[in-house]
Parts: structure tokens; sequence; C-alpha cells
């Protein structure tokens, strides 16, 4: 059974569920773009764009600041 890393902090990928998600070709090539503007991976941007949709729909749902 593999093992992990010594002192490899597993905390926040035990929280945090993952996702894939495909992306037609021209929306991708968005997202890389922005994210190299931003210095910054495409998984950021995206993450970024669902924490603003969800604003969006849901005002007054509890944001969770970071």
């Amino acid at each position: 059974m593999p093992t992990k890393p010594e002192g490899a902090d597993t905390t926040k990928a035990a929280s945090s569920p993952r996702t894939s998600v495909t992306f037609p070709p021209e929306i991708y090539r968005t997202l890389e773009l922005i994210a190299k503007q931003k210095k910054v991976s495409v998984a950021w941007v995206v993450r970024d764009a669902a924490e603003k949709y969800v604003a969006d729909q849901w005002p007054l749902f509890p944001q969770k600041h970071s």
C-alpha cells in the first residue's frame, strides 16, 4: 500500500471535494490565457469563477473568506 510522503499535508485535500470538467477547446484556451495573465493555475481561475457564480445566484449564501 502506498504511503504518504513524510510531512505531506492532506487535511485540505481530504476536506475539499474534487471534480472533473470537460471544456470546449475555445473556452479552455481562454481559461489558459486568463490564468497566464493572472499568473495562477487554470484550476484557480475555475474555482474563482465558480465562487463568483454561486455568490451571484445566492447572494445570501454564507461566503467563506480566505
